[in-house]
């Protein structure tokens, strides 16, 4: 509830306005946490802008699980002021977003879990894969792929790799890369023998750690790489033109067997 700047308001309007039945600022009357001290011309209690700012109070220790008598006991006490209030009422809200962020991480981490099925603690995932969230091309992967076998093998195989598996997983990847990488900065063509043979290693590297990917697979895999922005700056980044140069030398590979 907003802070209200016109005095004067009766039992329904501040239910109005607050959101709070009437039968409930009844309740706080009688047990003595929030009485109307004003008058109107008729001698009806109305409620004066002091009564507003204290329910403010009283519904904001409400909202964080408080008893009455406890809110009672916070709101009259004398040492206490209005920024005194706001104050308290800040750390409260820290804590309790601090209590409820780590239950939605718990959460998230257990749904991605089981979307991905990569038993790690989040520690080790971030370890792992650092700001790079497998779970966020988990509901598109099954979209496309879900019905495929290599798409059932990749999960059936990345279930069991623990954190160990990761890591030496990441570290062949990044050994592939930066090969394709060396291969485009010293200006060789992507049918250059050393830009085949990475092209070669990333392929292989797919099939030993989540399904057999057979040169087609690869080709649009790369192909991938090219079309979706998103993949094009995972490793256009460091390296521009490195998604297209991938492709390249994957065509170029799969060319010597075709």
């Amino acid at each position: 509830m907003s802070k209200l700047e016109t005095a004067g308001y009766t039992v329904g309007k501040v239910a109005e306005l607050s959101g709070v039945t009437i039968r409930t600022l009844h309740h706080y009357d009688e047990v003595g946490l929030l009485s109307p001290r004003g008058r109107s011309a008729a001698g009806y209690r109305i409620y004066e802008d002091s009564d507003l700012e204290r329910l403010q109070r009283i519904l904001f220790y409400r909202e964080l699980g408080f008893t009455l008598d406890e809110i009672s006991t916070i709101v009259d006490d004398p040492h206490t002021d209005a920024l005194g209030h706001l104050r308290r009422q800040r750390k409260l809200l820290t804590g309790r977003i601090d209590r409820l962020s780590a239950m939605v991480d718990a959460i998230d981490y257990e749904m991605e879990a089981r979307t991905m099925d990569i038993p790690l603690t989040p520690e080790e995932r971030l370890e792992v894969f650092g700001e790079f969230r497998p779970e966020d091309y988990a509901e598109e992967a099954e979209q496309r792929w879900g019905d495929t076998d290599s798409y059932m093998e990749s999960q059936r195989r990345v279930s069991s790799y623990n954190k160990e598996d990761w890591q030496q997983l990441k570290a062949e990847e990044e050994e592939i890369r930066a090969c394709l990488a060396a291969a485009l900065d010293a200006g060789l063509a992507p049918d250059s023998e050393e830009a085949m043979a990475a092209a070669e290693a990333h392929r292989q590297h797919i099939s030993r750690w989540f399904y057999e990917c057979t040169f087609e697979i690869q080709r649009g895999l790369t192909q991938m790489y090219v079309s979706d922005e998103r993949f094009r700056s995972n490793y256009d980044t460091k390296t521009p033109g490195l998604a297209d140069f991938i492709r390249q030398a994957a065509l170029a590979n799969a060319s010597q067997f075709s």
